[in-house]
């Protein structure tokens, strides 16, 4: 939206602004809710842990994909138009997500989602910058933070109460009267913007690029499931996701207009901080996906307590972009994302030495920690990878960042579960040979009351003991595999630089 927008917009600045507010808080919302809900689905759709990550997975692989393309579809149909097609698709998918009676309906009504939401961070962002003079456009990216930052906030809370009050699908159907009111503030206040016809989009490129990624996600998704490369569906899943990805690469470096330039990777900024924003994505996600079933299912947590306790991570990351967003530009990037990191490997540090009698208090207290250094990380990250790019390839590099964050988020969720279900049946196995009948510890007689192998009900105790301890061990393996990764990236820190002005890193605004 160009400059003039803004007189246009007039008496209607504010209407607008608390609509493109909502939009955004409806999709951070909708990437936390439905976490704390995932138990609850589990039971419902007679789901695996393994299967039920899936209603994760989807909505993330498809709005990474979706998100790319969004500057064209704006330039094509106008940023009103796509803008209600996204809310109404959204909230329509929303309601489908709700009313899913199977594991099949709710993953692929989450996929629709995904899809139609993908645009409504940066259109929101676009319109937030065309509402206001440019004078006012950082108390206008201060508004649009507060979408992007309560979201994760509120979202466990939310997702929690209403799972325990009403039930999971409301976590989906609470979208509906926030989705109906903002597409009629945007239909009735979000003016007309111009419109290139003409503009073309590189549908070769996006196409062999969303199968690469879907049929990846696909045979991760699967992958624990079918027993990995001993099933013919993982293989043909690999050689199409292989394939597609051989032709994107291919095509990109000799079509004339490709989807993704080449040119952008040879800024080693933009190139680290991609790979920066991977590994970000892979743990963040990866952990909020393990944290549910570890409180209520290790834990016997009430899908409320569950909630209050995700929700300070949250609180901790609002408070870090406060402090952080006063730091950028006055002290080195570098210095910035190391801090980050520590702040972020630590917390996975102390959860791998968590049992479930771990106390509220420490939970709370690791994860707001957590959340506090992922704020250092989110800004930073975004001005030192966007920053050194030419003014005009900015846009293209920020879809890209945000594309390989979700790439990292989806990968890291699917990886971790596939990890915490194999480890469990190997732990279980390796406990399981030491419990026989001539072990001397089972001939106490208060253990062989309730654990004695000789009786049915005695070996189920057994059993249901050796599977906890498994799952104990298995998440302790995860939280140590995420604290490897996050530090394995410390590296990546001397090759970021300063602009070519030589002043210091101004902040990008790219939504988190």
């Amino acid at each position: 939206m160009a400059g003039e927008t803004s007189a246009e917009i007039g008496g209607h600045r504010t209407a607008i602004t608390l609509c493109v507010i909502l939009a955004t808080l409806m999709q951070a919302l909708d990437t936390t809710i439905a976490n704390v809900a995932l138990p609850y689905m589990q039971g419902t759709m007679s789901a695996s842990q393994e299967q039920i990550a899936w209603v994760l997975t989807s909505y993330i692989v498809a709005a990474a994909i979706m998100t790319p393309p969004t500057g064209f579809l704006a330039g094509k149909f106008g940023i009103k138009r796509l803008f209600l097609v996204s809310i109404g698709g959204f909230t329509l998918a929303s309601m489908l997500c709700g009313m899913a009676q199977s594991l099949d309906q709710i993953v692929l009504f989450r996929v629709m989602q995904g899809a139609f939401g993908a645009a409504l961070v940066p259109l929101s962002q676009s319109v937030l910058f065309g509402a206001y003079p440019r004078e006012r456009q950082g108390f206008a990216m201060a508004l649009f933070g507060v979408g992007v930052m309560i979201g994760p906030v509120l979202g466990p809370v939310l997702g929690g109460w209403l799972t325990e009050n009403y039930s999971w699908r409301y976590v989906f159907y609470i979208n509906l009267p926030i989705g109906i009111i903002d597409f009629l503030g945007i239909l009735f206040f979000l003016p007309e913007s111009p419109r290139n016809p003409v503009d073309k989009l590189d549908w070769f490129g996006f196409g062999t690029l969303s199968i690469a990624l879907g049929a990846l996600q696909i045979m991760l998704d699967r992958g624990e499931q079918k027993d990995w490369f001993s099933s013919g569906e993982i293989i043909i899943e690999a050689i199409v996701a292989a394939s597609a990805f051989y032709l994107f690469i291919v095509h990109t470096f000799t079509a004339e207009k490709p989807f993704v330039r080449p040119s952008l990777f040879r800024d080693r900024n933009f190139s680290a901080g991609l790979l920066f924003i991977v590994i970000i994505g892979l743990t963040y996600y990866a952990s909020m996906a393990l944290q549910p079933p570890y409180l209520q299912g290790l834990m016997d947590y009430p899908v409320v307590s569950s909630g209050l306790i995700m929700g300070p991570r949250g609180i901790g990351t609002m408070i870090s972009m406060l402090v952080v967003g006063r730091l950028v530009g006055r002290t080195d990037t570098r210095i910035l994302l190391a801090i980050g990191l520590s702040l972020t490997a630590w917390p996975f540090y102390a959860m791998s030495g968590w049992t479930p009698d771990v106390s509220a208090q420490s939970i709370i207290m690791v994860t707001m920690v957590q959340g506090f250094g992922l704020g250092f990380l989110f800004v930073p990250l975004s001005a030192a990878t966007l920053s050194t790019l030419p003014l005009a390839e900015r846009t293209e590099g920020a879809g890209l960042y945000s594309l390989f964050r979700n790439i990292g988020s989806s990968i890291g969720i699917s990886v971790v579960n596939a990890l915490l279900i194999r480890n469990i049946q190997i732990n279980h196995a390796d406990i399981g040979q030491h419990v026989t009948a001539v072990n001397r510890a089972l001939d106490n007689p208060n253990v062989a009351h309730f654990w004695s192998p000789f009786t049915a009900a005695g070996r189920a105790a057994l059993d249901a003991v050796i599977t906890r301890q498994a799952q104990i061990i298995a998440y302790i393996d995860d939280y140590k595999l995420l604290m490897i990764a996050t530090l394995a990236v410390l590296p990546l820190l001397i090759v970021f630089r300063k602009p070519k002005s030589g002043g210091a890193t101004r902040p990008v605004h790219v939504a988190e």
